[in-house]
């Protein structure tokens, strides 16, 4: 496929910034006749191209167990190291303590 004109990059560009999502991406892929790759890799170049972050199940930012160890360290103002092991424990569990801290 030939590169894109300036007018359709605006065009994509324009679109993308009003409604930053993948079912964008995919109406513009459609409209363009282009794959879905081909839009994403072009509004990268641009520099407008945002990944959308990944949220577990419950709809959260993840966070692993080691990052709440070392915030309930932080919240008992201790070394982190001084916890070794906890990271071991349910990740349920861990949450639990954080929040009863």
């Amino acid at each position: 496929m030939s590169n894109y004109s300036e007018e359709v990059t605006q065009k994509l560009i324009e679109a993308y910034i009003d409604a930053p999502s993948r079912s964008t991406v995919e109406k513009l892929a459609a409209e363009h006749d282009r794959s879905l790759k081909s839009i994403i890799g072009k509004l990268s170049r641009e520099g407008v191209y945002q990944r959308e972050s990944y949220k577990t199940k419950s709809g959260e930012k993840p966070v692993t167990k080691i990052e709440l160890v070392h915030e309930i360290a932080e919240q008992l103002q201790c070394d982190p190291n001084e916890l070794l092991g906890l990271d071991k424990a349910p990740k349920a569990a861990l949450k639990f303590l954080k929040q009863s801290l």
